[in-house]
């Protein structure tokens, strides 16, 4: 079995960035993404508290995100983003353990990451 003491760190980092892009892609189920991790998605109260249409538009949003850059995403592991929504950047966050049941993406307005 490889672990990540086995890999350098570049491998790693997009070892990593393929399992969270494939998380990411695979939350609205349809089409499957083949390989995806399971994982459960979240999100904040203030974000549920947008209504069902908001939170559909921030998960295809979430799903469909591909803006890492190296400002952003400086160890290249796709785990984290913003999203411009309504004039507020709403952040998610892939957080990846070892039980594959706790994956999960958490989506905020403030507080979680923080806004601007």
């Amino acid at each position: 079995m490889t672990t990540a003491l086995d890999l350098d760190p570049f491998r790693e980092a997009a070892m990593i960035a393929a399992q969270n892009d494939a998380f990411r892609r695979s939350i609205l189920g349809n089409p499957p993404v083949a390989d995806a991790p399971q994982g459960q998605f979240v999100m904040t109260r203030g974000v549920a508290a947008l209504g069902p249409d908001a939170q559909l538009e921030l998960t295809r949003h979430v799903a469909a995100f591909d803006a890492f850059n190296a400002d952003s995403d400086p160890q290249g592991w796709h785990e984290m983003g913003g999203i411009e929504f309504d004039g507020t950047t709403v952040w998610f966050k892939i957080d990846g353990v070892d039980a594959p049941s706790h994956n999960g993406i958490a989506m905020c307005q403030t507080g979680f990451v923080g806004s601007q």
